[in-house]
This record gives C-alpha cells, sequence and structure tokens, in this order.
C-alpha cells in the first residue's frame, strides 16, 4: 500500500514512488547523479528529462541503454507521460526491473494550462503507482508561483529537497480512478484541495476518494469538495474509509442529501 512520506535523499526512493523534489536555491542536478547512478545497481533504466542541466547528468551518470530524452515540450506532461510509457515497455522488453524516471518540471502558460497541468499529473501518479516505476519530478521554486506549486506538490505522495513550504495534504493513486487523501484539508488549503479534485474528476466520470489516513477536513475542506463535484455535470465522487467524526459533520452541515453529487460511504 503506498503512503506518504518524507526522504531526506533521492536515494531512499523505492518501486512505485513518485517524488517531487523542491530543489534548493543552490541545488543543482548534479545532486541526483547519486539516483541515476542506483539504476545500474538496481538494474533499472533510466530516463531522463529536462533541461542541459540534466540531461547532462543523465549522459555522464547513466548505464548502458539509459536515455536521454530532450522533449520538444517539456513542460507538457501529456508528451512526458507518452514518453515514460514507452520507455517502461520498452525496459520490460530489454530485462531492465523498472524504469527510473528524472523530469524537470515547468509551470504551463496556455490558458487553462494549471488545472490541465493537473489533471496530467494525477495521470503520472497512477502510472508510477500501477508499472511500479520511479518517478523524481525536480521543481525548481523560482519559476513557479506558489500556489501552482502547492497544487503541483499536492499531487506527489513523496518529497524531498527544501520543506518550507510543504503541502498540507497530499492526494495519490491507490488504483484505478481510486486516491487517497492524506493529511490536513482546511480553510488554509481547501482551493488546493478544490484545485486537484477538480483534475481528477476531467480524468473519470466516478472518482473515489480513500479518507483513511486523512487527519481534519473542516467546512471549507468539505465545501471545496462539494463545489468540485458540481463543476462538471454529471460527474460524482464517492468518498471511501471517512471516521465516524467526518460522517456526522458531513450530515450535520447537509451535504447528506439527494442531489449532492458526493456520496460519503459507510
Amino acid at each position: 500500500m503506498r503512503a506518504a512520506r518524507a526522504l531526506a535523499r533521492l536515494d531512499e526512493v523505492e518501486l512505485g514512488d513518485h517524488v517531487c523534489w523542491r530543489m534548493d536555491p543552490a541545488a543543482t542536478f548534479a545532486d541526483a547523479r547519486g539516483y541515476v547512478a542506483d539504476g545500474a545497481l538496481y538494474g533499472d533504466k533510466v530516463v531522463v528529462i529536462g533541461s542541459r542541466g540534466s540531461t547532462a547528468i543523465g549522459r555522464d551518470g547513466g548505464r548502458p541503454g539509459s536515455v536521454v530524452l530532450d522533449l520538444p515540450h517539456p513542460a507538457d506532461t501529456e508528451v512526458l507521460l507518452a514518453a515514460v510509457r514507452r520507455e517502461a515497455r520498452t525496459a520490460v522488453r530489454e530485462g531492465f526491473r523498472s524504469v527510473r524516471v528524472l523530469a524537470e518540471r515547468s509551470p504551463s502558460a496556455a490558458p487553462g494550462g494549471a488545472e490541465e497541468l493537473l489533471a496530467r499529473e494525477l495521470k503520472l501518479d497512477e502510472f508510477a503507482s500501477e508499472s511500479g516505476a520511479i518517478v523524481v519530478c525536480a521543481f525548481r521554486p523560482t519559476q513557479w508561483d506558489a500556489s501552482a506549486l502547492e497544487q503541483a506538490a499536492c499531487l506527489h505522495p513523496h518529497e524531498t529537497g527544501a520543506r518550507a513550504a510543504r503541502p498540507a495534504f497530499r492526494m495519490f493513486s491507490t488504483g484505478a480512478d481510486r486516491w487517497s487523501v492524506d493529511g490536513v484539508v482546511d480553510s488554509e488549503c481547501a482551493a488546493a484541495f478544490n484545485a486537484v479534485v477538480r483534475a481528477a474528476m476531467r480524468c473519470t466520470p466516478t472518482v473515489r476518494l480513500r479518507f483513511d489516513a486523512l487527519e481534519i477536513i473542516d467546512a471549507a475542506g468539505m465545501h471545496a469538495l462539494v463545489d468540485a463535484a458540481r463543476h462538471l455535470p454529471d460527474r460524482r465522487i464517492v468518498v471511501e474509509g471517512a471516521n465516524e467524526t467526518v460522517r456526522l459533520c458531513w450530515e450535520l452541515a447537509g451535504y447528506a442529501a439527494v442531489g449532492v453529487p458526493v456520496v460519503m460511504a459507510a
């Protein structure tokens, strides 16, 4: 079972991990040389995607069979996902244990690009969960709006690097169209929660959220959840694993009613 956790170093990764690497201002991609070199140790095919600096360590530190991809649009998660899926299929045929991805992530400037990026980040996490691939997404905080980076970070169950802006909650794949919510969803992060749930609603008509590891969801968080479900017609959310207190608060808030597209399962 996947669980959210912080990593002191990139060499602590495990199969199926999807890591948000918040790069410190002084950090460079040379700091990931050990992660890349471990591909040879564990029998993983290394796939490096991103800037000149990131691809350079792939060329220097990868084993024979490693791949360096200079994608024309590295900010496009759909392009990135298609590339790593292709390399994962090839890795199986070539006898590798798995793929070990290092990808530099950049914000999208296209209209509606922020929500599209989140939807595709969810697909990338689902890929890591299903395939057992290790995916490290490198973020340079200086390139990102703080709220956009917070939302993107919420969709990575694992993190390393700068910790000052650790997200209050995380939402990550635990199966097809199933997502675990870990941490706290309150008024301070309700907008981010609304954004990531809306992104999930774009991917499937029914989203199943597991609340087993959720510590708190307050009134603002509940409103954000219902608002996200109402964002698209003919979609719904099924919440599973909520504790008795959460279910009671849900009923008292009036959400356990016909017409509300969120079902709080027992």
